[in-house]
């Protein structure tokens, strides 16, 4: 491809992503008001299905591991590299509070553990309507691609529940992008860094995280006589507390945390029960430590339990592997992403450990991970900051988690900018030393 004719190509992407930009914005709150929690995605699959339909694509397979869904571009010139681009769909349980006219109402009275109220917290509402933009601008410039794309729906990025399968791993059992397989997979992750802004990272842009469950075993027995039960409480609280010194344990270079963040037990308040049951999670920048931080946590609940008469239990499931950025592959994105964004608006984010199970997608086929800035933010330095007369700095899983419409714009010019690239050679790491 020329260089005139590539800067034909870019302009026709970017102006189908400004055209298609407003539909983008009412899929994003259509979603937003009808958020569905892990394995739920129904009507979010339902709408990615027809509208990938109603482009004219090669494919769409729907029903893949829950209710996944994949669309199957494939351009009209040839060439062999097959890019895949991601959106994850579920929502989180967790209350809208984002103040929008679109916020969430919904209330999840079936799903295990509820009734809970369901939000799009996490901004994946932003992810799948800006997919559903970008198939719309690569299927209008379908016969200038030399090879394929495959838009990929993933739901339950959040985690299934524990008795259900679900997420990337199971999409990639069940052959989801296996015809044709990947040369490249790229995803996005909206977040409050400052509207439009790209962020990333060369190395693990996110840790690698695991499902912590730990249950401690007493003997029931009535509150005015605990000395003659086992009470299963201290020894949950002494698990929590000393799991967050468990981090003096590992070498300091290498950032990680145990958070418990839902905790059940059978007592009441005269009562206390036979067993407490935590619910945690495990992440490791470094995922090399896992291994060790998961011994070391089981040695403690075991030991801490013991001390209190009690006994535990402890299982790890869910493992999701870092998503990991190559140096090679942030060396041949960074030139797309600073002609979408521009070069000021590019820049490397400091550590994070959140997560996301794009990472077994990455890992397979190799490919690019970013975030994507959608809040009223600033940067002094490595800190974010709010801007004067903005909504602040909201982080995901926060009740007041917001995103800026106009920002979504710039994640479909993402998607299509680097599907173009990837499959005319621009972004190929096998082009590079």
């Amino acid at each position: 491809m020329t260089a005139i004719a590539a800067v034909g190509l870019y302009a026709d992407l970017d102006r189908l992503a400004s055209e298609v930009s407003e539909q983008v914005v009412a899929w994003r709150h259509d979603l937003h008001a009808h958020p569905e929690l892990s394995n739920r995605e129904t009507r979010t699959a339902a709408l990615a299905a027809a509208h990938l339909r109603s482009l004219g694509l090669d494919e769409v397979r729907e029903g893949i591991a829950g209710h996944g869904v994949v669309g199957v571009l494939r351009g009209g010139q040839r060439g062999r590299r097959v890019v895949a681009l991601r959106a994850d769909t579920d929502a989180l349980p967790v209350r809208d509070e984002s103040g929008v006219p679109f916020a969430s109402t919904v209330v999840d009275a079936e799903y295990p553990g509820g009734p809970f109220p369901v939000s799009h917290a996490c901004g994946h509402d932003c992810h799948t309507a800006m997919l559903m933009g970008a198939a719309t601008v690569l299927a209008g410039v379908r016969e200038h691609l030399p090879g394929t794309v495959l838009f990929v729906f993933q739901p339950a990025e959040e985690g299934p529940p524990v008795t259900e399968d679900g997420g990337a791993a199971a999409m990639l059992a069940a052959g989801a992008l296996a015809d044709p397989e990947p040369t490249m997979v790229f995803g996005m992750h909206v977040g409050p860094l400052p509207k439009g802004h790209v962020g990333y990272r060369t190395g693990n842009q996110f840790a690698a995280s695991t499902l912590v469950k730990v249950v401690v075993h007493g003997q029931q027995v009535h509150g005015s006589t605990p000395w003659l039960g086992a009470d299963p409480m201290p020894a949950a609280a002494a698990i929590i507390t000393g799991s967050a010194q468990l981090y003096r344990q590992l070498p300091a270079y290498n950032p990680m945390t145990i958070s418990f963040g839902h905790v059940e037990d059978v007592g009441r308040f005269n009562i206390i029960g036979e067993s407490v049951m935590l619910w945690g999670t495990i992440r490791c920048s470094a995922e090399t430590d896992m291994a060790e931080v998961k011994d070391r946590l089981r040695h403690l609940a075991q030991h801490q339990a013991q001390t209190f008469g009690c006994t535990a239990s402890v299982a790890f499931l869910q493992d999701v592997p870092a998503v990991r950025n190559t140096p090679e592959w942030v060396s041949a994105g960074l030139p797309t992403l600073r002609r979408v964004a521009g070069g000021a608006r590019v820049a490397e984010t400091p550590p994070t450990l959140g997560g996301d199970d794009i990472s077994v997608f990455v890992s397979r086929y190799g490919g690019l991970y970013v975030l994507l800035g959608v809040q009223d933010t600033a940067f002094e330095g490595d800190r974010l900051v709010p801007v004067p007369g903005g909504r602040g700095v909201v982080a995901n899983h926060n009740p007041g988690f917001y995103a800026d419409d106009d920002s979504l714009v710039v994640g479909v010019r993402l998607h299509a900018h680097v599907a173009m690239d990837h499959l005319t050679g621009v972004l190929d790491i096998a082009r590079r030393p």
